[in-house]
């Protein structure tokens, strides 16, 4: 774990929306933690770190709850569909060496062949991962690809110790020639086709 994901965390006794808007205007989020069979824990936490760490999809925090240590993955985050705030976090306790299911950012790589684009169909994988070893993205190269070329998940290299559970034959990035340099070629092709005919008429 790193230094910026330890986050402290402080008890909170009282709800609503008042108390939630009192905990924002002071620069805190409220959050609460639930799992392991666990009672539900509500606490705030500092607003500007956590708003940093949970720009990383599936942040996992590290949390000193008045002395105590948890660990805890991001689940959910409520915004202000206006303003951007985040109003309210879900977290997940989590275990070390305990494994989690996640869904994963796809970033393409690389240049495909001349003329062709890459198009990413499926922009996040499911993966069964340890909790404390969840990767920020998987990356699928496309560099040389020719046009029409599929990727599917079951070609993807995943991170070690990660296991799909995407379906294999899920398409993930496909190649082709962007469909505006198609009709210019059958343009093009027509218009030699006419030139030969008017030539061949004289």
């Amino acid at each position: 774990m790193s230094e910026d994901t330890k986050v402290h965390a402080e008890l909170r006794d009282s709800f609503g929306k008042g108390f939630a808007r009192r905990l924002r205007a002071a620069g805190k989020i409220p959050a609460v933690i639930y799992g392991h069979g666990t009672e539900p824990v509500h606490v705030a936490l500092p607003g500007h770190q956590v708003s940093l760490i949970i720009r990383r999809a599936n942040a996992l925090l590290e949390l000193d709850i008045e002395g105590t240590e948890q660990l805890a993955l991001v689940k959910d985050v409520q915004k202000d569909p206006v303003h951007q705030i985040i109003e309210h976090i879900d977290l997940l306790v989590v275990k070390k060496g305990e494994k989690v299911t996640i869904d994963v950012p796809v970033v393409v790589t690389g240049e495909s062949a001349a003329g062709t684009i890459a198009n990413l169909d499926a922009t996040t994988l499911s993966l069964e991962v340890e909790a404390t070893h969840i990767p920020e993205n998987v990356e699928v190269s496309v560099e040389g690809l020719e046009d029409g070329t599929h990727v599917t998940a079951a070609d993807v290299t995943l991170p070690k110790g990660a296991s799909l559970l995407t379906e294999g034959d899920v398409l993930v990035v496909a190649i082709s020639v962007p469909a505006l340099e198609v009709e210019d070629d059958a343009e093009a092709a027509e218009g030699d086709e006419s030139a030969a005919e008017e030539t061949a008429a004289e």
